[in-house]
């Protein structure tokens, strides 16, 4: 079965060049754009990798990670991407759950190589 990667980001265009990359790679993607929506979907269909953008209309996308976490869904790879690498934006993100952080822009080749690892 391919692994199941859920893209949480209110950018479509990013979601858009997102979801191919990934989608081109073998793996099935789904993509919310607000908190309510991912927490949906990923108790409808649990990711094995969760990309979360940290800014979102109804929320901080780690909601979404917290969300999950605590019913016992959390993937075993959640990672945030932000624009900020400050230490409390790191130490927010690892109580959340997330696995690791990345730095927007976040370059391409990057991304699908450490997605590799996540997913492995």
């Amino acid at each position: 079965m391919k692994a199941h990667v859920l893209i949480v980001e209110d950018n479509e265009l990013v979601t858009d060049a997102l979801r191919i990359l990934f989608e081109e790679t073998g793996r099935r993607v789904s993509v919310a754009h607000s908190v309510a929506d991912a927490v949906s979907m990923g108790e409808q269909d649990p990711p094995d990798l969760l990309l979360l953008d940290m800014r979102l209309p109804d929320g901080d996308g780690l909601d979404v990670a917290r969300a999950l976490s605590r019913i016992g869904l959390l993937p075993k790879a959640t990672i945030a991407l932000t624009g900020q690498d400050d230490p409390k934006t790191l130490e927010n993100c690892a109580a959340a759950g997330c696995s690791a952080v990345m730095v927007k822009p976040v370059a391409t080749r990057e991304l699908l190589d450490k997605a590799k690892e996540w997913l492995a």
